[in-house]
């Protein structure tokens, strides 16, 4: 099959190709036709986007993205966002597991958060009210609420999660967050097995932080989800292990969470980890298990032994070593 790879700025084309390396070692199926997008890009084009990467994400269905980096305040809006919106990807998948190795305050974590992709505040409705006044939309509608809480309790149907714990902010935002709560209340009865929960999304942050073994799959509008996953990322070490997916009715986005960290690209000590979990993820969608826990156990094991790792998580290796440390135990 062929599927897009998205290099991406900054550490992007490196850490990309560990995942083309490693699909060799593994003898995958999979054809990877290379596209850019992001800022460097745009710098040197004008475009946001290499053209023909929509139409190959059109035609392959299949994608996977290094980092980009976003201007802040001005240019361009995200890429991220944008291929979210173009594709409808609505359901960003974002597990959130300890690693044996990492320096973290938590054992044992085992979390998913699953965050609406397509509206809310980054819908992007906003304008100048006057020179001194600006105001953004904050979108949320049934529909879209219902379609990501009926995938989030559908996600702990399948991998045997007991409990769904919606996130908002309703007791203020009454008419927002009060129809999305609203939508988790309708669908969760469809599911007498799994546990409904309901956290206002400050106390939620505080409560992860406190006791995050007690919650299971957290489902989210985009921006709290946004946030809280990366308050996730930080109860595992932080977002070099946080890997990504865009899922749609027809198409799939999967990525790295971490930036573009142009302060070390070209250097060859980036971690490719989150990269290669996303990938990892990609395969268990293509029916892939096999193959997909294969390339999680190989990580761990570098990671746990902690002697070929990158300078990022204590060690000395380059990206390089780091990649053919795992296809040794691969």
């Amino acid at each position: 099959m062929k599927a897009v790879l998205i290099p991406g700025d900054g550490i992007g084309p490196e850490i990309s190709t560990s995942v083309e390396k490693i699909t060799q070692a593994m003898n995958l199926d999979i054809e990877w036709v290379k596209y850019n997008a992001g800022a460097e890009y745009a710098s040197k084009t004008k475009e946001v986007f290499e053209s023909g990467l929509v139409d190959a994400i059109k035609e392959y269905k299949w994608a996977l993205k290094g980092p980009t980096a976003t201007p802040i305040g001005t240019g361009f809006r995200s890429v991220n966002v944008a291929l979210r919106q173009k594709f409808a990807t609505y359901a960003n998948v974002r597990p959130i597991r300890s690693f044996k190795g990492i320096d973290s305050k938590y054992e044992n974590i085992d979390l998913v958060m699953i965050r609406e992709n397509t509206e809310d505040l980054y819908k992007g409705i906003e304008y100048m009210v006057n020179d001194n006044m600006a105001n953004g939309v904050k979108l949320i509608t049934r529909e879209a609420s219902e379609k990501i809480c009926r995938y989030a309790f559908e996600y702990a149907k399948a991998n045997g999660r007991k409990k769904v714990t919606a996130i908002h902010k309703a007791n203020i935002m009454k008419y927002t967050d009060g129809l999305f709560l609203e939508a988790f209340r309708d669908v969760s009865k469809d599911y007498p097995d799994i546990e409904p929960q309901e956290v206002i999304v400050d106390n939620m942050c505080m409560q992860l932080v406190l006791r995050p073994e007690t919650f299971d799959v957290l489902v989210a509008p985009n921006l709290y989800g946004d946030i809280v996953s990366d308050l996730c990322a930080g109860l595992i070490g932080g977002l070099g292990f946080a890997p990504s997916g865009n899922i749609g009715d027809e198409y799939r986005i999967y990525e790295a969470v971490h930036g573009s960290a142009p302060d070390i690209a070209g250097k060859n000590i980036a971690n490719p980890s989150a990269l290669l979990l996303a990938f990892a993820l990609m395969l268990e969608d293509l029916g892939k298990n096999k193959e997909a826990n294969k390339l999680r156990d190989a990580l761990s094991k570098v990671v746990e032994e902690g002697q070929a790792v990158t300078p990022d998580i204590g060690g000395k290796a380059s990206t390089e070593e780091f990649t053919l440390e795992i296809i040794k135990y691969l």
